[in-house]
């Protein structure tokens, strides 16, 4: 039986060099972008979270930071959408605060290509189907980021990631790499409207009809 390209060790050379390099080629653009964030924002340049991987194995994800930490009078943080800044915005839609993910890919936690990876809590709202996504390696870049990215709903982008769990080759990986270059450059679908990125994910709008 024929490997499926996700779990090829091709696939897994390809992030490996791809990686590499452009950890090479991006190191003066991290460098800038690192000390424009501690310039703006101070201390942390970089933010941590933890994702869900192949496997449904938990990782720290690293991001530059986009947000300040603000607090209102009662000591709880302000909604994440009035914390972000004008850097931050600009970072996010660039997507040059996802190049620290290019270390996860060269780790084997990420991959290149593949649907992104969620928070945690996430996995128990899942529906079987939907829990395929965890067979493969979340990526950096996936048919989601190229086809609307946070304005998608969230029954769209598990459709999305399944149409690449089931159908991913080595042409569709290529073809989503140069779509993103092209996202990059004309950035649409960076946040959802009321949302500093997209609404919670809340269960599947199928599983409650």
């Amino acid at each position: 039986m024929t490997t499926p390209w996700h779990h090829h060790p091709a696939k897994r050379i390809v992030d490996i060099v791809a990686s590499a390099t452009a950890l090479v080629v991006l190191s003066p653009v991290m460098v800038a972008v690192a000390a424009t964030v501690r310039a703006n924002m101070g201390r942390p340049v970089l933010y941590r979270q933890e994702r869900t991987g192949l496997g449904g194995k938990v990782f720290p994800l690293y991001k530059f930071r986009t947000m300040s930490s603000e607090f209102d009078e009662a000591g709880r943080e302000i909604p994440e959408d009035q914390r972000i800044t004008r850097l931050g915005r600009f970072l996010r839609s660039t997507s040059l605060d996802e190049l620290p993910q290019l270390v996860h890919i060269l780790r084997g936690e990420m991959s290149l290509v593949g649907p992104r990876p969620l928070l945690p809590e996430y996995v128990d709202l899942y529906s079987h189907d939907q829990a395929r996504r965890l067979t493969v390696r979340p990526g950096l870049t996936g048919l989601t980021q190229v086809n609307g990215r946070n304005a998608l709903a969230w029954d769209h982008k598990f459709h999305l990631d399944l149409v690449y769990v089931d159908q991913a080759t080595p042409a569709m990986d290529f073809r989503i790499v140069v779509s993103t270059i092209a996202s990059v450059l004309r950035p649409r679908g960076v946040v959802a409207e009321g949302h500093a990125t997209s609404p919670r994910f809340t269960g599947s709008m199928q599983d409650r009809e």
